[in-house]
């Protein structure tokens, strides 16, 4: 009878104690859980918020930097939610920096992305909705996020390249300028005028609105090839003007050469046959 007494005296104690601990700790819990539902909503709504405002003003700056504090506000979210339940802030802090080392030896490649991201947004080489030559791949710049950079080709293709290849290696920035030089070079016969063919190619190239005017535009003999005199022709348009000027001056080229009796010669070579005795 003691014993049983004796037991049922000690699972009231627990009880008690359990209760106690209840009564102590659920307020802190209750309290802790309110306080992450809310500050989890304020922190989402906060960087909605960011994200619109700098939508409108700077893209390139704008997933970035809603990513980073959205990172940033929710981990001090969770040592204070931490020190409200009673857990010490101080040993928590220590375990999140032991791990945060840990993790960053192990992702020395994504910490050299996120700083590849952050050179990226203080040097600005390239923003979003320029066209880019990076990497062996050619296209607009869709998105500039913490790790990496999405580009669009124009053949419909999205590519994703780390940003610590982009901030470490050579790229061209197609969009840096608003105007660009169109390069092109037409073949004419030796036999042909060439004072002839210049007069049409700056002709074709003032009558196209496209074309303009300062700087001028460039047309001369660029080499004396094995079977044709080539004409370097060089004119300035705007940045958007360039492939179909380009392209719209190679067939009215070729044309206006027909119409005016201008040969394009084509590599040929003559053959000498003799007969032996």
């Amino acid at each position: 009878m003691e014993e049983l007494f004796g037991a049922n005296g000690q699972a009231s104690e627990w009880a008690d104690q359990a209760i106690a601990l209840i009564m102590a700790y659920a307020p802190k819990v209750l309290l802790a859980i309110v306080t992450l539902i809310i500050g989890l909503w304020l922190i989402n709504r906060f960087v909605r918020v960011l994200d619109n405002r700098l939508g409108k003003k700077d893209p390139t700056l704008n997933k970035f930097l809603c990513g980073l504090i959205s990172a940033i506000l929710k981990i001090l979210l969770l040592i204070s939610v931490a020190s409200m339940v009673g857990i010490a802030t101080t040993s928590f802090v220590a375990i999140i920096g032991a791990a945060g080392l840990a993790v960053g030896l192990a992702l020395q490649g994504s910490l050299a992305n996120f700083a590849g991201g952050v050179l990226i947004l203080i040097f600005k080489p390239f923003k979003v909705g320029d066209v880019i030559d990076a990497q062996g791949f050619l296209g607009s710049v869709r998105e500039i996020t913490i790790l990496y950079t999405i580009v669009d080709t124009f053949d419909n293709r999205r590519i994703v390249i780390p940003n610590g290849q982009l901030s470490n290696a050579s790229l061209t920035n197609l969009s840096a300028y608003e105007t660009r030089r169109c390069d092109m070079t037409f073949g004419i016969g030796y036999g042909d005028d060439i004072d002839k063919a210049k007069a049409i190619c700056k002709r074709l190239i003032e009558e196209d609105e496209r074309a303009l005017k300062d700087p001028a535009p460039l047309i001369v003999v660029g080499a004396l090839g094995e079977s044709s005199v080539d004409l370097t022709v060089r004119a300035w348009t705007k940045g958007a003007d360039l492939w179909p000027f380009y392209w719209d001056m190679q067939e009215r080229v070729k044309k206006a050469f027909d119409a005016e009796g201008i040969s394009i010669p084509f590599p040929q070579r003559d053959v000498h046959m003799y007969k032996a005795d």
